[in-house]
């Protein structure tokens, strides 16, 4: 990948927006509303969960926590199955067609539903364009065995599913590093001034044991099938499962060098 090469500049940018949201200070197009509810639940799951102490929380591990709109748990070792939308996935001249999901109290259902949406293309679906998808998959790869280990991903034209085992960095900070540095790159190329290319929060769920990510990695590869885009999951040009050998093993290319 061509990206991957250039190794100085991709590894300069991604430390510049290390830590920082990618649409912080661009203007919100339409997005799901705040959730009153998030910041009750999240005390409710803090209760039988530790808080991170010592080297941890040093390292800006959070536990649970919310930012207003879903509940995250931001703890190292687990494995993380993360989905992040651009910013006009859910369109204001549209809200009949989205918005009746954020009623579901049922937060896994809601995910599945607001996902599904997701798969029906709305807004620009940028990530359509191979030029912009590449950059978004190149800074997602950059890290891999340094930050976190990449399980499985999927560039969808209009959002982005990653499966990933958190080390040493903290979740919040791989996503908003991902999106931080693509987001300034790809409105660069697209000519696009204040305006946000993601949206500002993602939905995270931990992975509890194998079985468990061994379905959600089939359910992202198998994405881009589900949606009509393809007919198997290989054909899809922005996906870990392309990289995947006659066992299933995932063979990445090699990282360019630090």
């Amino acid at each position: 990948m061509s990206a991957l090469r250039d190794c100085t500049s991709l590894r300069d940018g991604l430390l510049e927006h290390f830590g920082m949201a990618g649409s912080k200070s661009k203007r919100q197009l339409p997005r799901p509303p705040h959730n009153p509810g998030v910041r009750e639940l999240v005390e409710g799951k803090r209760a039988w969960d530790a808080r991170p102490v010592g080297k941890d929380k040093h390292e800006g591990f959070r536990g649970w926590h919310e930012r207003g709109y879903v509940p995250h748990r931001d703890s190292a070792g687990l494995t993380q199955f993360v989905t992040y939308h651009l910013a006009d996935s859910f369109p204001a001249s549209l809200r009949s067609e989205w918005s009746a999901f954020l009623e579901i109290e049922n937060d896994r259902e809601r995910r599945k539903e607001l996902e599904t949406y997701l798969d029906r293309g709305r807004g620009e679906c940028w990530l359509r364009r191979n030029d912009i998808a590449r950059i978004c998959e190149d800074a997602l790869l950059h890290f891999h065995g340094d930050r976190f280990w990449m399980r499985a991903w999927c560039l969808m034209p209009n959002h982005a599913h990653v499966i990933f085992e958190v080390t040493a960095t903290p979740m919040s900070e791989l996503v908003q590093s991902w999106k931080g540095y693509s987001a300034r790159r790809c409105n660069q190329i697209l000519g696009r001034k204040d305006f946000a290319f993601w949206s500002d929060d993602y939905w995270d769920t931990y992975m509890r044991d194998g079985e468990q990510e061994k379905q959600t990695i089939r359910y992202i590869e198998k994405n881009p099938v589900k949606a009509g885009l393809v007919r198997e999951a290989r054909e899809w040009a922005w996906s870990s499962a392309r990289f995947r050998d006659e066992d299933g093993t995932l063979q990445l290319p090699p990282r360019a060098q630090q």
